[in-house]
């Protein structure tokens, strides 16, 4: 039997290796030269004036909004699909989430649902879904029509873009995702984006303590004064290093994670039973973090089946998401959320598998996903 193909895997070379043993070497682990140095890098990426590096991608969202003092008396749009992080960040300031359906074509916010919500909303997060852009065009005439500002989750869309701009560059900020099996990683980590010089220089001095001058500041080690309240949410120099030499790597990343994305869905477009979700016309580029395909609403597939049959060929995959964050247990007792609110979210919710297409596929490894996916589907019907 050949090698499983695993949902993702990290691609680690000689190059992180050596720069994790450089840090390490230095004996500045924290507050080092390559957290600048990555920030300076990916903000450069991305095209925007700032990247301020962080613990995770939530902690980047949390502390945009904290900044930002969204609270209690606040309203934060948000999609009914998506990762539960998104949603808890809002919790955590005492802020109210709103969901929004999603579009059935896109997995994105459904900018028409977005619009019909009458409460006045403070903040708008589109998340841009498995790295196909929202229609950043909509939500900003709705944003402006509230006096809302946009906060991009963009945790599996590095490199998707829109009207000619990369996301986490249309909005107020923009939160990205540097976990194992995302599209680059730092071990763990993320980065907040911004063109704001107020924002990015509160986010550096909030991600670490509220400390009124950092490390290199100080004119005397050890002291300072806390003017304000803040976290612990740095980056080390270690996870920054990988950041570094990831980025040197990810046109090469991205190149094969295209061309499996491409021949996957070229395998896989005469399965009738099965919906897949290109990019609709007029959109930028995809990031391609994964192939979704969405089985049947009528159930006439069992998903299970379906999941059971890759496992045993091999073949990795994943769902996103379980289901639709208002209805998680949570979320549906707090605020009283029933089935039949989200009908979007909950059809593909029930019925999405993600299929790999990243870096770490072997040669073959489109072919082979597809044929074991095909036969999955004939399996679960038998």
């Amino acid at each position: 039997m050949a090698d499983p193909i695993p949902f993702g895997k990290p691609q680690i070379s000689d190059a992180e290796k050596q720069a994790v043993l450089d840090v390490l070497d230095s004996g500045m682990l924290v507050h080092g030269k390559k957290t600048p140095e990555f920030e300076e890098a990916f903000a450069k990426r991305v095209g925007t004036k700032h990247a301020v590096s962080v613990a995770s991608c939530t902690a980047g969202l949390h502390m945009v909004l904290f900044v930002k003092n969204i609270g209690e008396g606040d309203t934060v749009a948000l999609p009914a699909m998506t990762h539960t992080a998104t949603a808890h960040v809002v919790e955590l300031q005492g802020a109210k989430p709103i969901f929004v359906d999603i579009s059935p074509n896109t997995g994105n916010m459904c900018p028409g649902a977005l619009d019909r919500i009458e409460e006045n909303l403070s903040v708008i997060m589109p998340v841009h879904y498995l790295g196909l852009p929202c229609n950043m065009r909509r939500i900003k005439q709705t944003a402006e029509r509230h006096g809302a500002f946009i906060l991009e989750d963009c945790a599996v869309s590095l490199d998707a873009e829109f009207d000619g701009k990369k996301v986490g560059n249309h909005g107020l900020a923009g939160a990205f995702s540097f976990y194992p099996v995302k599209h680059m990683t730092s071990i763990e980590g993320g980065m907040v984006t911004t063109n704001d010089d107020e924002l990015a220089d509160q986010l550096r001095k909030r991600r670490a303590f509220g400390y009124n001058k950092a490390l290199g500041e100080r004119s005397k080690p050890g002291l300072y004064d806390v003017n304000q309240l803040g976290f612990n949410y740095r980056m080390s120099d270690v996870e920054a290093a990988v950041g570094v030499e990831q980025l040197k790597r990810l046109d090469g990343f991205q190149k094969v994670r295209a061309e499996n994305y491409r021949r996957l869905v070229e395998l896989l477009k005469d399965v009738d039973e099965v919906s897949l979700l290109p990019p609709p016309e007029g959109y930028g580029p995809n990031s391609h973090y994964c192939l979704n395909t969405i089985l049947p609403k009528d159930g006439s597939i069992d998903r299970a089946k379906v999941m059971d049959s890759l496992k045993e060929s091999g073949i990795g995959f994943s769902v996103h998401y379980p289901g639709p964050v208002p209805l998680f247990e949570y979320y549906a007792e707090k605020y009283g959320y029933k089935q039949g609110q989200f009908p979007n979210a909950e059809w593909i919710s029930a019925q999405t598998l993600s299929l790999p297409v990243g870096p770490h596929l072997p040669e073959d490894g489109p072919e082979r996903i597809a044929e074991a996916f095909k036969q999955a589907l004939v399996v679960s019907k038998a």
